[in-house]
């Protein structure tokens, strides 16, 4: 996929929804926004419980799911922490967290972006909710000692799933 490439999604939760892609894959970071994987990287190494993406795989690079972890129910043991950390997308709906044409939230945006989607009132609310989402770093850091990465696995597991780094 190049830039001027218009992508139209059918899916379960969008049908005929369409972007065009204005910037070049992976050409994602800027003075705000650093993500540490790629949304290839993050699905190999396992994110949502294998769940994520069953049923938009048309819309990103099929190389994303060669090695990703994907169950068609979800599965904690896919995570990389091996736990259950998420909520349901009800849970986001019910607190305003799902944001723009993105009906399943951050990661979507994210992939999205990746991609080479720019909204930019869209695009600057995400990057500062990912950017908010780095005191869990913070947390770590203060409780768990250097190298114990089983430490706090839950928070760990939710700074790979918003593109933190988790191995701290």
């Amino acid at each position: 996929m190049t830039s001027g490439t218009t992508i139209t999604v059918h899916d379960r939760m969008q049908s005929g929804y369409s972007y065009t892609l204005s910037a070049s894959p992976g050409d994602v970071e800027n003075g705000q926004f650093k993500p540490h994987y790629s949304p290839k990287q993050m699905l190999e190494m396992g994110v949502f419980e294998g769940k994520y993406c069953s049923d938009c795989r048309d819309e990103f690079p099929a190389d994303w799911f060669e090695n990703a972890k994907l169950s068609p129910t979800a599965n904690p043991e896919l995570n990389y922490f091996g736990i259950k950390s998420r909520q349901p997308l009800s849970v986001w709906q019910d607190k305003g967290w799902i944001i723009g044409p993105d009906p399943r939230g951050w990661f979507q945006w994210y992939c999205r972006y990746y991609l080479g989607r720019r909204l930019p009132e869209v695009d600057a609310r995400q990057i500062k909710r990912w950017r908010a989402f780095a005191r869990h770093a913070g947390q770590i850091r203060a409780n768990c000692h250097p190298g114990d990465i089983f430490c706090r696995p839950r928070q760990r597991q939710g700074l790979l799933q918003w593109s933190h780094d988790p191995l701290i």
